[in-house]
């Protein structure tokens, strides 16, 4: 498979070479952190869930009062920005920004067209497992932010920071009532008193696509699943626990906080990781 000299990245109606993409500064994306975002998989060039990101896109641009492209839109420019990036017989991670576009010098907004952004690269692939850090700040779920992908990204990067420093790649939330909430960018889900637990939307966590589909998959093979608070000590006590994301798909967890899980990969994540690559084998089979 031959890459570009230079990635392309769709950019405001065009594919064009990553260096020619510009911005301004007064781009209320870059000053202050006012858009949205989708992360998705291809899997041989092929978007997955694409529909349901785009309606997640939607919601998440509704929330902060900014226009939405059209499912067309966002079709054409994720494969155009495939194509470009010669990733068509690859796994890519896809990311298309939506930002409100240019403003004035503060926060308020100029009564301007957003900015769209699609880019693409290649999946780097993760170990076998995940270690995980319970991090000291929390996730407010009555943020107005609550449940939107945003731009605004500040608090994930000191705790992805923090988890890197203490030997882990992935830091999870608890909620400010003290309930296991989120990581940075994976939902989370548990196996406790020999059941299947995951944190219910209302605990401020993002509603995930693989998190949606995981849940989907339990119901369909009759696999007992709860949404429910569970105190974030919980995760340290678990018998098996796993990540998901549309890039990790379904990643066990190893350690929290150093202490070991007694089963990694557990039955359950075996399981369920089995059910998804079928799906996802079903969407890339011609």
């Amino acid at each position: 498979m031959k890459s570009p000299a230079e990635p392309f990245v769709w950019f405001r109606g065009n594919v064009v070479p990553q260096s020619e993409a510009h911005v301004s500064p007064q781009d209320q994306g870059f000053s202050v952190g006012d858009g949205v975002f989708e992360t998705l998989k291809t899997y041989k060039g092929k978007p997955f869930s694409l529909m349901r990101h785009w309606n997640r896109l939607v919601n998440s641009c509704q929330k902060i009062n900014v226009q939405t492209p059209t499912f067309i839109a966002f079709k054409d420019m994720i494969e155009q920005t495939i194509t470009a990036n010669h990733l068509e017989d690859a796994d890519a991670r896809v990311r298309v920004t939506v930002t409100s576009g240019a403003g004035t010098l503060g926060a308020p907004r100029g009564a301007v067209e957003p900015t769209v952004v699609c880019t693409a690269a290649q999946v780097v692939e993760r170990g076998d497992a995940e270690r995980v850090v319970i991090v000291p700040w929390t996730r407010n779920e009555r943020s107005a932010l609550a449940g939107v992908k945003s731009i605004s990204y500040g608090e994930n990067v000191i705790a992805l920071n923090h988890a890197r420093t203490h030997g882990a790649g992935e830091p999870v939330f608890a909620n400010t009532a003290g309930h296991l909430c989120e990581g940075a960018t994976t939902n989370v889900f548990l196996v406790h008193q020999g059941s299947l637990h995951t944190p219910p939307l209302s605990s401020g966590c993002l509603p995930g696509i693989t998190r949606e589909r995981v849940l989907e998959l339990c119901h369909e093979h009759r696999i007992p699943v709860f949404e429910d608070n569970l105190p974030v000590s919980s995760l340290r006590e678990a018998e098996e626990a796993f990540l998901t994301s549309s890039i990790r798909e379904i990643h066990p967890i190893s350690h929290v906080d150093d202490i070991p899980l007694s089963l990694c990969p557990g039955p359950k994540s075996l399981q369920l990781r089995g059910l998804f690559r079928k799906l996802i084998s079903a969407h890339t089979d011609p």
